[in-house]
């Protein structure tokens, strides 16, 4: 069986090397993509399992880019997660509201990281069962 296949979007390089390492020690592909655009790029070309997504991006926001995928057929059943550096009341909700499936602040923490992930795919799995 071929490893879940991880889509980490994020501007800030030393997080996507950071999260990238952590998963890919715990046997994951990572693809990476430092804006909503490069994201939307990637995953027309093949879908990930799972999106870890930056709020935050030039551009393009996360959450937009999250709207767009989750009102698409061939996109809407991926799970996204968002991820934050300024987790302000609310913001958990307003991730929601556009389609996440998760929340995670950052730093991320790279002990739970691949668990965290593990939890989520699981998620899907168990729905793509249904």
């Amino acid at each position: 069986m071929e490893p879940a296949r991880i889509l980490v979007v994020d501007d800030n390089p030393a997080n996507l090397k950071l999260a990238a390492h952590v998963l890919e020690s715990d046997g994951y592909l990572v693809n990476q993509a430092s804006s909503a655009e490069a994201a939307l790029e990637q995953i027309h070309e093949r879908a990930p399992d799972l999106i870890l997504m930056d709020i935050e991006l030039p551009g393009m926001d996360g959450l937009a880019l999250t709207r767009i995928l989750k009102a698409d057929l061939a996109t809407q059943g991926i799970p996204i997660v968002a991820l934050t550096a300024f987790a302000m009341k609310g913001d958990e909700q307003k991730a929601r509201d556009a389609g996440c499936n998760g929340y995670l602040t950052k730093p991320l923490n790279t002990r739970t990281l691949s668990a965290d992930v593990a939890a989520f795919l699981r998620v899907r799995t168990h729905m793509d069962c249904q």
